[in-house]
């Protein structure tokens, strides 16, 4: 008999972190999330999210095995900001069982119905700002850093549970040996056109930390606006995230574009620490873990470009192709031999485009499910 049982203690949230661990012990593309960071965002009180919004975790038991997992997630703020009542469900895994999926499903609905939800889509963890979508298609290869990773038999069991498409999120691969270089050859000529519009690109400033990323917060949160599943950051989420991207964040990869002293885009790149943490098994930092992530960093050649945005007014200036010509000039100057452009919406045709035009390859697929409860 399956029966899933809520997470109430921090044994069950251990067993909860630790289930994909053994899952995937045989799939040489898994890479295993650092516990601690897991353990963090799963906590209310150590993770802002909890601010505003709940959580409920459930695991799926087979006798005394555990064989599934769900979080039940309500964002309050997703609700207020689209004005909808929208559920949601993420920390997604399971074996390949569909009455084990079915009783997760019903599990995390009829919890998220007692709160007011009436639709229920995923899978998310925790938002849209986290990571978030199932991969559907590139299992040839483990995810880059913040990528989600999971079974090709998730598709199917989910479809059968009636869930059905939202959208699709793209990430493309680019190569130092394809790339397009054209904004490079360009990016000399852009940028003094630019000058003399009053608009400079440059590195984030590591030393004035806290007033950069307060600038960036505004860009961001007014430049995502309108894209599917969007809700603002808060200034504590925010934070949260700044202060865990910079312990990796090279300037030459996180740039901003600037007029008059006031933040009107920027891009953020990301060395693929999943190079590193592939190899720390149960993504445990301590007694090892550590000195592979420490001496590692030097040794990663691959980067993940995590967004690009520029507010409303100044887009289709040329601001974008500084943006990427910079940093593929500076992937280049520091041996970077693939970069990942992650996640793009399906239907942000203008984005795909530009990637596209620089020889970035489609090369992964990531679908969002929606379903009324």
């Amino acid at each position: 008999m399956k029966r899933i049982v809520p997470v109430n203690s921090s044994g069950d949230l251990k067993t909860f972190i630790d289930f994909p661990h053994s899952l995937y012990k045989n799939d040489k593309s898994y890479v295993p999330e650092l516990f601690i960071a897991q353990q963090d965002m799963l906590t209310p009180g150590k993770h802002p999210f909890y601010e505003h919004s709940e959580v409920k975790l459930f695991l799926a038991y087979e006798g005394e095995e555990i064989v599934g997992r769900i979080a039940a997630i309500f964002n309050t703020n997703h609700n207020a900001f689209t004005e909808r009542n929208d559920g949601f469900f993420g920390f997604f895994d399971t074996i390949n069982d569909q009455e084990t999926v079915n009783l997760l499903l019903k599990e995390a609905s009829g919890w998220l119905r007692e709160k007011g939800a009436n639709t229920l889509w995923g899978p998310v963890n925790l938002s849209t700002n986290d990571t978030c979508g199932l991969l559907i298609e590139g299992f040839d290869r483990p995810p880059v850093a913040m990528m989600p990773y999971n079974a090709p038999y998730y598709q199917q069991l989910l479809e059968n549970a009636g869930l059905v498409k939202k959208t699709d999120l793209f990430a493309y691969e680019i190569t130092t040996r394809e790339v397009n270089d054209r904004s490079v050859r360009l990016l000399d000529a852009l940028e003094t056109r630019l000058k003399k519009s009053g608009i400079v690109i440059r590195p984030i400033d590591l030393k004035k930390f806290k007033e950069e990323v307060v600038k960036i917060r505004e860009v961001y949160n007014s430049a995502w606006d309108k894209n599917l599943g969007f809700v603002p950051m808060t200034e504590n989420e925010f934070n949260y995230l700044a202060k865990d991207l910079k312990m990796i964040l090279d300037p030459d990869f996180c740039l901003v574009a600037e007029k008059d002293n006031k933040l009107i885009g920027f891009i953020l790149g990301i060395p693929d620490i999943n190079q590193i943490l592939i190899k720390i098994k149960k993504g445990r930092l301590l007694p090892t873990g550590i000195f592979k992530l420490l001496f590692g960093k030097k040794n990663i050649k691959g980067l993940r470009v995590l967004t690009l945005g520029v507010v409303e007014d100044y887009r289709k200036q040329g601001i974008e192709a500084c943006l990427y010509g910079r940093v593929i000039k500076n992937g280049r100057t520091k041996g970077i031999k693939t970069a990942e452009c992650s996640w793009m919406l399906e239907d942000n045709y203008l984005m795909n485009h530009a990637i596209e035009q620089i020889n970035g390859k489609l090369y992964k697929k990531y679908r969002l499910f929606e379903k009324a409860i």
